[in-house]
């Protein structure tokens, strides 16, 4: 499953199997082109979607099991276009992060960073550290050396790095940065969508965001992170662009 996963040279590559969890409807196992991940927020979304396409049905609720536990999702299919939703694990709260170190990791300033809100790892299934900007252009601006983002990331825990700038209201601007990933800057990035949603929630920022990403790699997504309770439910827009089959 690695060796498959880097020659498709994707940010993840999932596989479908028998579930071998009580009130699993299938088992997902995700690759990155370095490693099996616990967990992984839209090849989840485009998981379930496919699993639906397969079965021949437009709508249905499933609860995929991964690494990180069980997780229900919903699928629909209408007026020709799919959307998925999933709700995440509860958030857990890591340890903050000096601003200065991240925003030197991604060629920024230490002014570029938001002063009210330190960077900080959260983890619905998969520790990520959140680091807001007080400027959407410093987003743009951003040049990771992945060098610094590995060592920052070793150094507190979480497998990625997610860049972020909150207008005040209901819409941000992300991008996420990891090695884990082919050029390592991943489109659209639901495991860390859901754990910027707790972020947010927990320090009084809002309860739900519209989230653009991907736009600087040409790979523009769109992805919605809202609280239900006490846990985050991503959703977005699922295309299926190749189909194929493998022969071994």
């Amino acid at each position: 499953m690695l060796a498959f996963a880097r020659e498709t040279r994707l940010a993840e590559t999932t596989f479908v199997q028998t579930a071998t969890e009580d009130g699993a409807d299938y088992r997902n196992r995700i690759f990155t082109i370095a490693s099996e991940i616990p967990f992984a927020g839209h090849p989840s979304l485009g998981t379930a979607v496919a699993v639906a396409a397969a079965r021949g049905e437009r709508e249905a609720g499933y609860v995929q099991q991964t690494g990180a536990g069980l997780q229900p999702i919903d699928v629909r299919r209408e007026n020709g276009a799919w959307t998925a939703s999933m709700l995440q694990e509860a958030p857990s709260f890591g340890e903050e992060v000096n601003p200065s170190h991240v925003m030197a990791a991604v060629g920024l300033l230490t002014g570029d960073a938001r002063r009210d809100v330190p960077p900080q790892v959260i983890s619905t299934g998969l520790p990520t550290l959140v680091s807001l900007v007080a400027d959407d252009a410093a987003i743009a601006r951003a040049a990771p050396d992945f060098d610094l983002v590995q060592h920052v990331l070793a150094g507190c825990g979480a497998q990625n790095l997610y860049l972020a700038w909150h207008d005040g209201g209901r819409q941000a601007h992300a991008r996420m940065f990891t090695e884990l990933v082919h050029g390592g800057e991943d489109p659209a990035t639901g495991s860390a969508a859901g754990p910027l949603c707790a972020y947010m929630a927990a320090r009084g920022l809002g309860d739900r965001v519209e989230i653009a990403q991907g736009a600087e790699i040409r790979r523009p997504s769109r992805l919605v992170a809202e609280m239900e309770g006490d846990r985050p439910r991503v959703s977005g827009g699922v295309v299926q662009i190749v189909e194929g089959t493998v022969s071994l």
